[in-house]
């Protein structure tokens, strides 16, 4: 197997690995210091942050869900080392959309996920299990969307939002995309079906802002 560098240990991190594996990848788990590494005990072989240069030539993939750490991470490492998507084999695409997707860098896309068609992303996007990502839809960098959220037509998800489990977008009316703004959390479960500030929380159904 061709190995594959994974920045973090998390439980996340080893999801991340079981879709390497699925491409046929041999994981290698990327600790951010000793103590992190310590508490290392799972399946596969973990290395410090440190060591990373000794492995520049191989792919990597940062399974971080927490999106400003995996941007921090992403940053530190740019030009240095080549940053490839991972895509789970049960997920699906419509027409053209996978050409797409994998014109970006970094993506992680987990099992049973689905996307459409003229859908545009941005780089280090991570989709969760299951979840659901309609037509004409722009997800920027750096977003997380949790397991089994549903996105409906004709959205925009800002750089670094959160879209928790569970959670669903209403379509966008029109030619007016329903925004949701940049850094911005939709709790689990949340019903969206008005555009969100940036930087705010919302949550509940119909979702409100709390923060």
């Amino acid at each position: 197997m061709n190995l594959i560098g994974i920045f973090g240990t998390s439980g996340f991190a080893r999801e991340v690995g079981d879709i390497a594996l699925a491409q046929g990848y041999q994981p290698l788990y990327i600790a951010r210091d000793q103590t992190e590494l310590d508490a290392w005990s799972f399946a596969g072989t973990a290395i410090l942050e440190s060591e990373v240069e000794i492995y520049r030539e191989i792919g990597f993939a940062i399974g971080i869900g927490e999106n400003a750490i995996r941007q921090k991470v992403a940053r530190r490492f740019a030009g240095q080392l080549k940053f490839i998507n991972l895509i789970h084999p049960s997920a699906t695409f419509g027409q053209g959309q996978r050409q797409i997707v994998e014109a970006r860098q970094g993506m992680i896309v987990c099992a049973g996920v689905r996307f459409t068609n003229n859908i545009q992303v941005g780089d280090f996007g991570v989709f969760n299990l299951n979840a659901t990502i309609g037509h004409d839809v722009i997800v920027d960098d750096f977003v997380n969307i949790a397991p089994g959220a549903h996105i409906s037509g004709n959205v925009h998800i800002g750089p670094r939002c959160w879209i928790g489990t569970g959670a669903a977008i209403n379509q966008g009316q029109g030619d007016t995309k329903l925004h949701i703004g940049t850094d911005t959390v939709i709790g689990s479960g949340s019903v969206v079906v008005k555009a969100c500030e940036s930087h705010s929380v919302y949550v509940g159904i119909p979702a409100k802002k709390i923060k």
